[in-house]
């Protein structure tokens, strides 16, 4: 109930607070009061423990590339940098900008912890390979077709905000703590490989042929006269899997291609599916 009350009155912030200047600053940044509008969101900051919880969800490597969007005093960048990974934001206000670059130089990381001054949906961010946001539920649902087109594989991590019926691969709240009372719950998404069509499998194996609803598939495979619906079809990123006749199909889409292996029992044999069609 509390948390639904803090949703309203941010709603409410959003709909009447005066907009927050962006013209380029030449002193100090100014702390943002909590509640201050932006472009298309107010300002509320991600708890550090969130922050972590976020980054571990996604399991962040050095060899990743994070990306924040609405990237604020630039919290979740610079945690990313300070564990060696390299990050950028991307934020409309010009002094949260200004700050977020004082902020990361403090913490000893503007050598990997980058900002800009940009509107998130005029922006390219295909190069992520971690995507974290705290945005409105309307936002994401206008960033979702964008994000669906990034790399397979690429982690999507949101703070409180899903994704309409695009269900989250996980989530995770953190336990209430001093700095995290509210907006306390993280949800991840993979992004899943368009695996639906007709598929031709190798050796006589028959035609898969599959739909897609993000990373759920269905389907059915025919061969020897007969057809069978498949179960359990996921998508995580490019690596398949579904189960049929007693049988459990794993794999990596490349390209026109899913190669992998086919269990049965305890036998386990190779498996190739050539898409038919463009």
């Amino acid at each position: 109930m509390k948390r639904a009350r803090l949703l309203v009155i941010a709603l409410l912030l959003l709909a009447g607070l005066p907009m927050q200047s962006a013209q380029a600053q030449t002193g100090p940044a100014q702390q943002p009061a909590v509640g201050q509008r932006g472009k298309d969101v107010i300002w509320l900051p991600t708890a550090l423990e969130l922050v972590d919880r976020m980054l571990d969800m996604a399991k962040v490597t050095k060899d990743d590339f994070v990306i924040d969007l609405g990237s604020g005093d630039g919290r979740v960048v610079i945690t990313a940098a300070q564990r060696g990974v390299r990050s950028h934001g991307i934020e409309y206000d010009a002094n949260l900008v200004l700050l977020s670059k004082e902020n990361a130089a403090k913490a000893g990381v503007a050598d990997k912890a980058t900002f800009a001054k940009a509107d998130i949906f005029e922006s390219d961010f295909s190069s992520a390979t971690v995507l974290t946001l705290f945005l409105l539920p309307e936002l994401n649902l206008r960033l979702r077709p964008i994000i669906l087109g990034l790399k397979p594989g690429t982690r999507v991590v949101s703070n409180t905000f899903t994704m309409g019926d695009w269900e989250a691969d996980e989530s995770a709240a953190v336990d209430a703590v001093q700095s995290c009372q509210y907006w306390c719950m993280a949800y991840l998404w993979i992004v899943p490989a368009k695996v639906e069509g007709a598929w031709q499998m190798g050796g006589g194996g028959g035609r898969l042929t599959l739909r897609q609803g993000y990373q759920v598939v269905t389907g059915a495979l025919e061969a020897g006269g007969k057809s069978e619906v498949i179960s359990g079809g996921r998508m995580k990123g490019a690596e398949f899997s579904f189960r049929v006749g007693g049988a459990t199909y794993r794999g990596r889409l490349n390209g026109s291609k899913i190669e992998g292996f086919v269990t049965t029992g305890d036998a386990s044999r190779p498996w190739v599916a050539t898409r038919i069609g463009s």
